[in-house]
C-alpha cells in the first residue's frame, strides 16, 4: 500500500491535498505555509494536479475565493499562518456560519508582536471560536492522513462545517520525515468527489449571507452550534473507517501509561511526542505519569476528556499559547472547565510553554511534572499555572551546557 518517501510536513499536505483533487485551490504565501501552495502550483504546472488556481492579494481575499468557490459546489482546500490567519478571521465566521465544507491547513506561527516566524499555536487557538473543526497533528505522516480525513469529515452531510488541519510551523513543516503515501485508488475509494446538498446556480440565483435580525439571528447560531457538537459522531466514524482501511489507530484523543498513573501530563500537537519520552524516563524512575493527547480542540471532546483524566489526581497541560489574564493558555482553560464537575476532579495547571519557538525539553516536561507529583501529594494548586522555558521569576527554565 503506498511507497516510503521522504517529505517535510508541508510536502506531505500538498501531497495529500493533490490526492484529494480539489476543484479550487485559493492562495497567499506566507511564513512557514508558503511551501504548501508553491508545491501545488508545480504540481500543477506539471500536469499532476487539476484545479483551477488562485492567487490572491491577500489571505482575507483568498478565504473569500474559497466561500465563493464551495457556494458553487466545489471542493475547496486553502492554507495560511499566523497573520495570515488573523487577517482572514472575519471571513472564518463567514465560512462556517454557511456550512462550508472548506479545508485549510495552517503550518502554526506565533503572532505579532515583537515579529516572529516561529512556531506557536496562538494563531489558530485565537480562531478557536470561529466555527472550524481544529485537528492538530503530531508529525508528518499525520499531516498528509488529516487532508484526507478532513475533507471526509467537512463534507460529510450531518456535519458540512469547515475542517483546520495544524501543524507546528518549522517543526513539523519544514522538517523532513520518512512518511508512507496512499495509493491514489485507495484515496478515491476513501474520498469520493464531492456532492453537495446546495449549491448557488446562476440560472436560478438566491441571497447568500443576508441580514440576520434579532428575530432569527438566534435560532441560526443555536443550529451551528448543534451541528458542531454533532460532528463529533462524523469525525469519530471517518477516524474509524481511515483506521479500518490503513490500519492507523487515530483517536479524537489518545492516552498513553494512564491506566495507572497518579498525576499526567496533556498536550497538543508535536510536542506530544517530547511528552512522551518524559513519560518514558520518568516511568523507569519508579513515577506514574501519564500522558494525554489531544487531537480535535475543536469540537471540544468533553466526555472523551473527562475519562482519559478520571483517575488522576493532577493534570498539567502543555499549552503552546498563552491566553493573556486567563491564568494560562487557551487549552489548560477549557481542560479545567471540562473536569468541574467530575466528583474527584484532579487539580489542573497550566504550562504555557514553546512560546515563539523557543525549545521546549524533556528536561522542562520532567520539572512540569515534579510540580504535579507534589501538587498531588499535598492535595492542592499553590499556583494555577506556570510559564516553561523562559527566563523571569516564577518561571520554570533550565540552564544547560553551552547554552
Amino acid at each position: 500500500m503506498g511507497k516510503l518517501v521522504a517529505l517535510t510536513g508541508n510536502e506531505a499536505v500538498a501531497h495529500a491535498v493533490k490526492q484529494s483533487k480539489p476543484d479550487v485551490i485559493a492562495m497567499y504565501p506566507i511564513t512557514p505555509q508558503t511551501q504548501i501552495v508553491e508545491e501545488l502550483s508545480q504540481f500543477h504546472a506539471d500536469g499532476e494536479l487539476d484545479a483551477e488556481l488562485m492567487p490572491a492579494e491577500s489571505e482575507h481575499s483568498a478565504m473569500s475565493a474559497c466561500i465563493g468557490a464551495s457556494l458553487t459546489g466545489a471542493r475547496v482546500f486553502t492554507a495560511s499562518a499566523s497573520q495570515g490567519v488573523a487577517l482572514m478571521y472575519e471571513m472564518l465566521f463567514v465560512a462556517s456560519s454557511f456550512r462550508l465544507p472548506i479545508v485549510m491547513a495552517v503550518s502554526n506561527r506565533a503572532l505579532n508582536s515583537p515579529l516572529n516566524i516561529w512556531n506557536d499555536m496562538s494563531d489558530t487557538m485565537g480562531a478557536r471560536d470561529s466555527g472550524w473543526i481544529q485537528i492538530y497533528n503530531q508529525n508528518a505522516q499525520e499531516s498528509y492522513h488529516t487532508i484526507f480525513q478532513a475533507f471526509r469529515i467537512a463534507e460529510d452531510k450531518d456535519v458540512q462545517l469547515p475542517v483546520m488541519s495544524c501543524h507546528d510551523g518549522f517543526v513539523i513543516s519544514h522538517a523532513t520525515e520518512g512518511l508512507k503515501l496512499l495509493d491514489q485508488e485507495d484515496v478515491d475509494d476513501f474520498l469520493p468527489l464531492r456532492e453537495a446538498i446546495l449549491s448557488i446556480d446562476v440560472n436560478n440565483p438566491v441571497t447568500v449571507g443576508c441580514v440576520g435580525v434579532p428575530e432569527y439571528y438566534p435560532e441560526i447560531k443555536v443550529q451551528q452550534e448543534v451541528a458542531t457538537q454533532n460532528s463529533l459522531k462524523g469525525i469519530k466514524k471517518v477516524f474509524t473507517d481511515f483506521n479500518k482501511r490503513f490500519d492507523t489507530n487515530y483517536k479524537i484523543i489518545s492516552s498513553y501509561k494512564m491506566e495507572d498513573a497518579e498525576v499526567a501530563l496533556l498536550a497538543i500537537g508535536s510536542l506530544a511526542g517530547t511528552a512522551q519520552e518524559t513519560v518514558n524516563k520518568m516511568r523507569k524512575e519508579g513515577k506514574k505519569i501519564g500522558l494525554t493527547t489531544l487531537r480535535v480542540f475543536r469540537p471540544f471532546p468533553l466526555k472523551d476528556l473527562q475519562e482519559s483524566l478520571k483517575n488522576v489526581k493532577a493534570v498539567g497541560v502543555i499549552d503552546r499559547n498563552i491566553s493573556f489574564g486567563s491564568m494560562g493558555g487557551a487549552l489548560s482553560m477549557e481542560v479545567r472547565a471540562a473536569l468541574y464537575e467530575l466528583k474527584d476532579r484532579p487539580h489542573v495547571m497550566g504550562f504555557p510553554t514553546g512560546l515563539g519557538g523557543r525549545d521546549t525539553r524533556i528536561e522542562h516536561l520532567e520539572k512540569v511534572s515534579e510540580i504535579l507529583l507534589e501538587v498531588a501529594k499535598k492535595d492542592k494548586v499553590e499556583e494555577n499555572y506556570k510559564i516553561v522555558g523562559c527566563r523571569g521569576p516564577g518561571c520554570i527554565n533550565v540552564t544547560f551546557d553551552g547554552a
